[in-house]
């Protein structure tokens, strides 16, 4: 008998909420991703020169190659012998909006959860044994939640040590959905 979505409301929800939750203690309680940024010793004066540009919100990379071609060019190869080479998110002045960033993180996880239900639905029977629907969905959510962050460490300079604190995490989420997906799998 096949599973519909509809009969996973309860673990879409509840996987979502769960993961939700273990990423606050994450960030919150354990603060393991306190180390994925550094401070430069020259905050202040970057700062005011960035402020000086006037940036809109957005992500720049400098010296900036508008085209690989570009690349040939000697100035622009002394520009990246002379360094930094950086790649900079701005965001917009202010304290960061923590309700509606922690809005979209939920619904982040709740359609996170959804997707894995639609792979789940696809492929595991009513009935399905507890450790099946566990490895098929803990199989997903890993894919979901965690395998796109190793390009960051690969092409974006992202330190590895911060891609293995990201996959340790993806790996929690997708064993916390699941638990849930398999703790509330439809019977017979």
């Amino acid at each position: 008998m096949a599973v519909s979505l509809t009969q996973l409301w309860l673990p879409i929800l509840l996987g979502g909420l769960f993961c939700w939750i273990a990423s606050a203690i994450f960030h919150m309680v354990i603060k393991h991703h306190n180390a994925d940024y550094k401070k430069l010793s020259n905050e202040d004066d970057v700062a005011d020169v960035m402020r000086a540009g006037n940036p809109t919100p957005g992500l720049y990379h400098m010296p900036h190659c508008t085209d690989m071609k570009d690349m040939a060019d000697e100035g622009m190869q002394q520009k990246f012998k002379q360094g930094p080479i950086a790649m900079i998110s701005v965001f917009e002045n202010g304290m960061p909006p923590m309700g509606k960033l922690l809005g979209q993180q939920i619904l982040f996880y709740i359609l996170g959860s959804l997707l894995l239900a639609y792979v789940a639905v696809l492929s595991l029977p009513a009935g399905a044994d507890f450790m099946t629907v566990f490895r098929t969905v803990m199989a997903t959510g890993f894919l979901a939640y965690g395998w796109g962050i190793i390009p960051y460490s690969i092409w974006y300079g992202h330190p590895w040590s911060n891609c293995v604190r990201y996959l340790i995490d993806a790996l929690i989420y997708a064993a916390v959905t699941a638990g849930t997906f398999a703790w509330l799998w439809p019977g017979m």
